[in-house]
C-alpha cells in the first residue's frame, strides 16, 4: 500500500512512517518544515519527504490512504483536497496504530499524566532482556534500545504510549482508545491538556472509558498511591493490580535510597521480596515506572499459567533482569556538562509534579551544589495561570531560580495568562533567589554571567522546557564545555 502522511516530521507521525515502511509499504509524507532530526531518519528510512503541504504533490505521489496528523486542521491545502475529493481514504495517526501496526498483538499500553515515554521504553527493554522481541512506539529517544520504533515479532507483545490527548482534528477521542490494551499501565493522573479538556474529571472520564476495553484476560496496573486513580470506577471486568510505596498495593516498592551515584529499592510482591534493584536512574518517580514495567513483564511471561498462580506470585519463575546500566530516555535528567564546578542537565518536565520530583532527585544526588532551576512556560497548559501556584512551589525547591519566556504569549488573554513576575515574589518570600526574562536569550545572557561570576560555589544548571529554550540550553552547554 502507498501511504501519505500530512504532518510527518512529528515524533510520532514520522516513527509510525518508519515502521510502515519496514513493514513493506510505500510512504511519503509532507511537514511545513521538513526539519532534522526526524527528517534525517525519515530520509535514511526510504520515507519520500515533501516540504510544504502542496495538493499537486501530495496527488501526484498517488497515495491510496492518507494519515493526519494530529497537529493538522482544517485549511491546510492537503486536507481540504483530501475533503473536497472524496476518493482517498484517510485515518488519524492512532486509528492507523491500532489497526494496522497493533492489529491482534497483545498490547502494553502506558497511560497517565506523567512518565509514560520513560516507562514505554523501560518495558520495551525489560521484554527484550527476557528473550521476547517486542514491538514498540516511543514519543521519545530512548537510551538502552536500537531506536524508538521497531516492528519486532508479529506475535510478541506491541508497547506504546497511550496519549489522553485527541486523536485528530475530526477525531476527538483519546488517542489510548484506539490501541486496545491487554494490559494497561497508569502511571498517575492529573488535570493537564487544560487546551482539550475543562478539568480534572473531564480528563478522569477519558482514562474510564480506557478501562472500559481491557479485556476479562488482560490487567490494568495502577499507582496504587495516587488518590485520583483510585478515584475511577472499578473494572470488575478484570483484573486491577497496584504498585507503589503503601504497604496496601500489591507490589510494593521498598527500602528506596538515593546518593550520587544512583538509586536502590527493592520490589515486594504481598510481603514476599521478589527483586532487589540497583541502578543509576533518579528519583522515586523512575522507581515507580520500572515497577510498572517489571510486573508488565513478568505478567507477559506469565500468560498461559493458572490465574490462581500467576496472582500469587507473578515474578516466580522469571528471570530477574539487570537494570545497572539503564538510561532511559533522552532529556529525563539528561547530564549534559558535569564539570567540577558545574554541571548542566536538560529536562522535559513541564508539569508541577514532575517539576517537584526532579528537584528532589537533584538534590538527593547533588547536595553539595547550588541549584539554579531555569523554567521555561512553553505547554498549552503552562503558558497558562492554572497551575501559577503549584509551579511556585515546585521551582522554589531550587536555590536559584529563572523563568523565560511565556511561550506565545500574546495567544493567551492577560487574565488566563501565567504570571511570572507574580511566582517571582512568591519564590523570593521562601528565602530564595529568582528572576524573570522577556526573552529566553536574555534569560541565557543572564545564566551565563552569574555562572561566570561564581568562585567558590558549586553549581548544577537545570533547564525546565518540552521544547528547545529558543536554543538557549545548546548555546549554553557549549559555553561550559568550552
Amino acid at each position: 500500500m502507498r501511504v501519505f502522511f500530512i504532518g510527518v516530521c512529528g515524533t510520532a507521525m514520522g516513527n509510525a512512517a518508519i515502521l510502515l515502511k519496514k513493514m513493506g509499504h510505500e510512504v511519503a509524507g509532507s511537514d511545513a518544515g521538513v526539519y532534522p532530526p526526524m527528517s534525517d531518519v525519515l530520509f535514511e528510512a526510504g520515507v519520500d519527504l515533501f516540504e510544504g503541504f502542496s495538493e499537486d504533490e501530495m496527488i501526484g505521489w498517488r497515495p491510496e490512504q492518507v494519515v493526519v496528523g494530529n497537529a493538522v486542521s482544517r485549511g491546510n491545502a492537503q486536507v481540504e483536497k483530501i475533503l473536497t475529493d472524496r476518493e482517498l481514504p484517510f485515518v488519524s495517526l492512532p486509528e492507523l496504530i491500532g489497526e494496522d501496526l497493533i492489529g491482534n498483538r497483545p498490547s502494553i499500553v502506558v497511560a497517565g499524566t506523567h512518565g509514560k515515554t520513560t516507562t514505554t521504553a523501560l518495558t520495551a527493554y525489560s521484554l527484550g532482556a527476557c528473550g521476547l522481541n517486542p514491538g514498540y512506539l516511543i514519543g521519545g529517544v530512548p537510551l538502552d534500545l536500537p531506536s524508538g520504533n521497531e516492528l519486532g515479532d508479529l506475535s510478541a507483545p506491541f508497547v506504546i504510549e497511550g496519549d489522553e490527548y485527541d486523536s485528530a482534528f475530526f477525531d476527538k477521542r483519546s488517542k489510548f482508545v484506539h490501541y486496545r490494551p491487554r494490559i494497561l499501565i497508569l502511571n498517575n493522573l492529573e488535570f493537564d491538556h487544560g487546551d482539550i479538556f475543562r478539568d480534572l474529571d473531564d480528563i478522569s472520564r477519558s482514562f474510564s472509558h480506557l478501562l472500559r476495553i481491557v479485556p476479562a484476560n488482560g490487567f490494568i496496573l495502577r499507582n496504587g498511591d495516587d488518590p485520583n486513580l483510585l478515584n475511577l470506577p472499578d473494572a470488575p471486568w478484570t483484573r486491577t493490580l497496584s504498585i507503589g510505596v503503601n504497604d496496601s498495593n500489591d507490589l510494593v516498592i521498598d527500602n528506596f535510597k538515593e546518593n550520587a551515584k544512583g538509586s536502590s529499592f527493592d520490589l515486594v510482591w504481598r510481603e514476599q521480596q521478589v527483586w532487589e534493584i540497583n541502578w543509576s536512574m533518579p528519583g522515586l518517580f523512575n522507581a515507580r515506572n520500572l515497577a510498572m514495567a517489571c510486573l508488565s513483564s513478568a505478567l507477559v511471561q506469565s500468560l498461559g499459567r493458572d490465574l490462581s498462580e500467576i496472582l500469587e506470585n507473578p515474578f516466580r519463575g522469571i528471570k530477574e533482569i539487570d537494570y545497572e546500566s539503564c538510561r532511559g530516555v533522552k532529556r529525563r535528567q539528561e547530564v549534559l556538562v558535569n564539570r567540577d564546578d558545574v554541571a548542566v542537565l536538560s529536562d522535559f518536565a513541564h508539569h508541577p509534579t514532575a517539576i517537584t520530583g526532579a528537584l528532589e532527585s537533584l538534590r538527593a544526588r547533588w547536595p553539595d551544589r547550588q541549584i539554579i532551576a531555569c523554567f521555561e512556560p512553553r505547554s498549552n497548559t503552562a503558558v497558562t495561570n492554572i497551575f501559577q501556584q503549584r509551579f511556585a512551589q515546585s521551582l522554589s525547591l531550587a536555590d536559584h531560580v529563572l523563568i523565560g519566556q511565556v511561550h506565545r504569549a500574546e495567544r493567551i488573554p492577560n487574565n488566563e495568562r501565567i504570571n511570572p513576575y507574580e511566582i517571582v515574589q512568591f519564590i523570593e518570600k521562601q528565602g530564595k533567589s529568582a528572576h524573570c526574562f522577556g526573552t529566553n536569550q536574555e534569560l541565557g545572557k543572564y545564566l551565563g554571567q552569574r555562572v561566570n561570576d561564581s568562585e567558590k560555589e558549586k553549581l548544577l544548571v537545570v533547564f525546565f522546557s518540552n521544547g528547545s529554550f529558543d536554543g538557549v540550553i545548546q548555546e549554553f552547554t557549549q559555553k561550559m564545555e568550552r
